[in-house]
């Protein structure tokens, strides 16, 4: 089965509040060409069996996609649909806004640490960290699909997760966007920590860049770490399917190597609630999860839990 972990949703983009906004309208070729809204969303995700829908909040950026929307998008169809809540560790809220997503029945927990103006160490984001490592829920760590000038982007540097994956080693984690621009760095990430993930939203609408950063994943043994995220509505699933898919096309004639075809259908299907241990319901082969004949089931990966530490609490 093809699952796609990065899908994002909103009635209006004035709900990333007004910088982004702003600048999802300036990237926009056509009126309405990110269209987050419910029906565009679920017509995009026609062609995979399964999607993460993710929340957003930033307080510095007065954002929010709050969790009932999700809640209501995974309602409408819940054998297909998890959803992940936005939350910002730097909101006097966090801990209530947790309680009410878990409340809701969403299983994750997305976090933007340029767009909400932390570092992934500060204090507040640390005891987030451990609440979430006690209680099963995976962090992913993305922006919501553009730069603006307020972000603080040294706070999305990969290596700053080294020290949260050591006082974490229990804490799955999954970096966005393969931590672009610092794809080095994130592939090194994937090396050395066991629940350090990333996925391919951003990138999968670079070809080229797609190619390389594969490429070299593949070459340091981290494929295995790699999930298929379409960054929809930034990103179309059906499109970054076929680009990966599609991948090899550079290396026909040339010198170039190729990356294992086997390794892309497994990037594509990759199962996020098994991979990451994740307490909902779409486990692989329990549930009617089925898009046609693209689907499949996805190996089982087993990730086990454990009490998280104590430094934190």
């Amino acid at each position: 089965m093809i699952f796609d972990v990065m899908t994002r949703v909103w009635h209006s983009p004035e709900q990333l509040g007004f910088e982004l906004s702003d600048a999802v309208r300036s990237l926009a070729r056509r009126p309405g060409e990110f269209d987050g809204t419910a029906g565009s969303h679920a017509r995009a995700v026609e062609c995979v069996a399964g999607a993460l829908v993710h929340g957003f909040r930033s307080h510095a950026m007065q954002a929010i996609v709050p969790p009932e929307m999700v809640a209501d998008m995974v309602r409408r169809q819940p054998h297909r649909l998890l959803g992940i809540a936005g939350i910002d560790p730097m909101s006097p809220s966090w801990s209530e806004d947790l309680d009410k997503a878990l409340a809701l029945g969403l299983v994750g927990v997305n976090i933007s640490p340029s767009a909400q103006g932390f570092h992934p160490t500060h204090s507040s984001a640390m005891r987030l960290f451990d609440r979430c490592a006690s209680e099963r829920l995976p962090v992913f760590v993305a922006r919501p699909g553009c730069l603006t000038a307020s972000m603080v982007l040294e706070y999305d540097r990969p290596l700053a997760w080294d020290e949260v994956a050591r006082t974490f080693p229990k804490l799955h984690i999954v970096l966005g966007q393969f931590g672009f621009p610092w794809i080095d760095e994130t592939i090194a990430l994937l090396s050395k920590h066991a629940r350090v993930f990333t996925e391919t939203s951003s990138i999968a609408s670079q070809p080229w860049g797609l190619y390389t950063t594969l490429l070299k994943a593949s070459e340091a043994g981290v494929l295995d770490k790699v999930f298929f995220g379409s960054g929809f509505p930034f990103g179309n699933p059906a499109a970054a399917v076929e680009a990966i898919y599609s991948l090899n096309a550079y290396a026909l004639g040339t010198h170039l190597p190729s990356i294992p075809r086997a390794a892309l259908r497994t990037i594509v299907e990759r199962n996020p609630v098994t991979t990451l241990s994740m307490k909902a319901p779409l486990a692989s082969g329990s549930a009617s999860v089925g898009a046609g004949s693209a689907a499949r089931e996805a190996r089982p990966a087993n990730s086990p839990t454990s009490p998280a530490s104590e430094a934190w609490r």
